[in-house]
């Protein structure tokens, strides 16, 4: 593109060479300063929203990072919100840009300094490719839930790269799940120390459990490369967390059996058997609206299950509240023909007394979260009231009522093998 029209800079896992067929590419657009976020998400979107080739238009001006989702000739990509310079990578840039700026910049930033501080590039991409594969199979990769993202997964390997220089990626894949199953959370996870971290001075917000309580909070904390340093795993709850954990360690197990020659290394890519792991689950619904404002509201429902795991986390006799970030589409023939659903499994604490009948009450956490869905959606121009947000609460033998044979299936086979 032409100096006076801007560029556009990818980052994330398609700038980090790790990107898989089907998946997003995350892009940053830079314009001249007589554009202004205002522009990007009014006359650049209803541009877009014109466009034959682009489908599923999501603008999200609310994000931590401001950003637009959509799929471009079938292919899905992300623009980040609009910085004011075209230069990226002089830090002293970053006074003349605004918060939501810095954050949107900082992602080719962030993915700059992974680059160029891992030893051996090839090395760390095959590497960071198996373990997201592994991690989408296991359903860990979704930061929107509390898991993880592409970039707090980049950095783990970046670390264990670094730890490992010469290593080859069967070796850095097993030294993964070796150190990361015994990581002692919350010592933080850096590819530098924040002393070494080159500073503008510039006062903007950044991660110090020092200074903050929130961060202090914070159960595992990823930490990017560049100013301002910020966790990227802030949003990690109890539960997700020990998921996470429990899974590093079987993942180091298997590992430990491949290199004994016990098994191969298809068993590490076993899909999850989350649809067998509990006895109870629920099923969260949203309900309604065309394709375009399905699109709106599903995106508003997953992005606040975070806090109706929160919630149950808090319930008497709940372990654990583990969400499984796929949103699948499930047909209401009766009153909406569109509905994404996800599927939430409950861990249940073993009473004392083993006579004793565990009791589950789960309607003021729900209730809380249904009510600040609504409350969100209401703010939301975007979002009529024809939609709905529904849960309930299955058994285990009642999965076959909304979630296919063949996906159910797969967590049982491997129960059969192992």
């Amino acid at each position: 593109m032409g100096q006076s029209c801007g560029k556009i800079v990818t980052f994330g896992s398609y700038r980090l060479g790790v990107n898989f067929r089907g998946g997003d590419m995350d892009a940053l657009l830079i314009a001249p300063q007589c554009l202004d976020r205002v522009d990007f998400f009014t006359s650049f979107f209803d541009t877009l929203q014109s466009h034959p080739t682009v489908t599923d238009l999501r603008a999200i001006e609310e994000a931590y990072v401001p950003v637009m989702k959509f799929k471009f000739d079938k292919i899905e990509l992300a623009l980040q919100s609009i910085p004011e310079n075209l230069a990226v990578s002089d830090i002293g840039l970053l006074k003349d840009l605004d918060f939501k700026c810095v954050k949107s910049l900082n992602g080719c930033r962030v993915a700059e300094d992974i680059l160029n501080l891992v030893p051996d590039h090839a090395s760390f991409r095959l590497a960071l490719m198996t373990i997201k594969l592994w991690a989408k199979r296991k359903g860990l990769y979704s930061s929107i839930v509390g898991f993880l993202g592409g970039v707090s997964w980049a950095i783990l390997m970046a670390r264990v790269c670094q730890l490992y220089p010469e290593a080859a990626p069967v070796t850095l894949v097993q030294k993964f799940f070796l150190i990361f199953s015994n990581w002692k959370w919350p010592i933080p996870i850096m590819l530098r120390h924040p002393e070494d971290i080159p500073s503008a001075d510039l006062g903007l917000p950044e991660w110090d459990p020092r200074k903050s309580l929130s961060d202090s909070l914070q159960r595992m904390p990823i930490l990017t490369p560049t100013y301002p340093i910020r966790n990227t795993a802030f949003n990690v709850s109890v539960s997700n967390m020990e998921v996470l954990i429990r899974e590093f360690k079987q993942g180091h197990v298997v590992c430990e059996n491949v290199f004994s020659g016990k098994a191969d290394w298809n068993s590490l890519f076993e899909p999850s058997d989350f649809f067998h792991r509990y006895k109870h689950y629920i099923i969260i619904q949203a309900m309604g609206g065309d394709n375009q404002e399905h699109l709106e509201w599903s995106g508003l429902v997953e992005s606040k299950i975070r806090i109706l795991i929160e919630k149950l986390e808090t319930c008497l006799n709940i372990k654990c509240a583990h969400i499984n970030p796929i949103g699948y589409s499930h047909v209401d023939k009766e009153t909406h023909p569109y509905c994404t659903q996800w599927v939430l499994g409950l861990g249940i604490k073993k009473p004392v007394d083993p006579e004793q009948t565990v009791i589950l009450d789960l309607t003021e956490s729900v209730e809380r979260f249904v009510n600040i869905v609504y409350q969100r959606a209401a703010s939301n121009s975007k979002v009529s009231r024809s939609i709905q947000v529904k849960t309930r609460h299955v058994k285990k033998y009642e999965l076959s009522k909304y979630i296919s044979s063949d996906i159910l299936e797969q967590g049982r086979r491997k129960r059969r093998r192992s």
